[in-house]
């Protein structure tokens, strides 16, 4: 059961979704999930629980996207439309880090402004459904986030991103942000080519705890620096690298729930000031999934089990 704060909380509420995947989970002989986490918290409806992580295939084109090279540090995030409150956990720190503007560059990936919206007439309760304006999405509240309310970027800028038009943009590479637009799953994770270091903010209830680490797999098949909630799935196979201001031994760099308010701003100007850590990360990162992670490699697993239950 998601939160409150999830778009679909309401209707999971009213068809009783939770109680049927229980009761599904109950009447299974097996069940697979994708984390040791989520295998735990299963175990309570059917002890037969196997873990099988999410994987890539490294060789699909989509993961092997060049990054062109910048004199910025971009600072990227990929998701959908429902972490809005996850990305607030940044705002505060964003605000903290304007005077790195000539040295940051932030990249919101995955922008859509397709959608319904359903009004209800106060007099009649007619309900009454239309397509949803750009600046009523979800997208635009993340944009004001990673901009500051626009306040980073020049008015031509500003002007050109509220018309919300996919036509390109002539000197978006100099800006401090960057929009990029929704792709085809088939080619998603391109996007990670566009930005060097990955967000990965959570806040901290049982149904992001439970989710997988796949915002880590894909981070590392990349070689991108992640700088991620220390919580949930970020906890199973990401090592923190600062210790006293110094960095080690590590693969990314974790937040701790009590320290959303200051930490991610610190860790990226931790990484402005010593920007060959961005790249040493990316690749502790990849050594920490290309193995682990390779759809062939979690594959064969998967195969050898249903084997051996047949």
């Amino acid at each position: 059961m998601p939160g409150k704060e999830h778009p679909i909380h309401d209707m999971i509420v009213v068809n009783k979704i939770n109680e049927k995947i229980v009761a599904n989970l109950k009447a299974a002989k097996y069940v697979s999930t994708t984390t040791p986490l989520f295998a735990d918290e299963i175990s309570k409806f059917n002890k037969n629980v196997v873990v099988f992580p999410n994987a890539i295939n490294p060789n699909e084109s989509q993961f092997k996207e060049p990054t062109p090279e910048s004199d910025k540090i971009r600072i990227g995030w990929l998701g959908g439309s429902s972490h809005l409150h996850d990305l607030q956990l940044l705002d505060q720190s964003f605000s903290k880090l304007t005077k790195y503007s000539d040295k940051l560059q932030y990249v919101l990936c995955g922008f859509d402004t397709r959608g319904t919206v359903t009004e209800i007439n106060a007099q009649t309760k007619e309900h009454k459904k239309r397509n949803i304006l750009p600046h009523e999405t979800v997208w635009a509240q993340y944009e004001k986030i990673f901009t500051q309310n626009y306040s980073i970027v020049s008015e031509d800028y500003k002007k050109y991103l509220l018309n919300y038009t996919q036509e390109e943009f002539s000197n978006e590479n100099s800006e401090s942000y960057v929009r990029v637009w929704t792709k085809p799953v088939q080619s998603y994770a391109k996007n990670y080519s566009k930005f060097d270091v990955s967000l990965a903010p959570i806040k901290n209830h049982m149904f992001n705890r439970m989710k997988s680490q796949l915002k880590v797999i894909e981070s590392g098949f990349y070689k991108k620096a992640l700088i991620a909630s220390n919580l949930g799935p970020y906890t199973i196979d990401l090592k923190h690298c600062l210790e006293n201001g110094n960095f080690v031994d590590g693969n990314a760099l974790l937040v701790d729930e009590n320290r959303n308010h200051s930490d991610w701003a610190k860790f990226i100007e931790k990484l402005v000031k010593n920007p060959n850590m961005v790249k040493d990360m990316g690749e502790r990162l990849y050594e920490t999934v290309k193995d682990k992670y390779d759809l062939n490699v979690v594959t064969t697993e998967r195969a050898e089990f249903y084997k051996s239950i047949v």
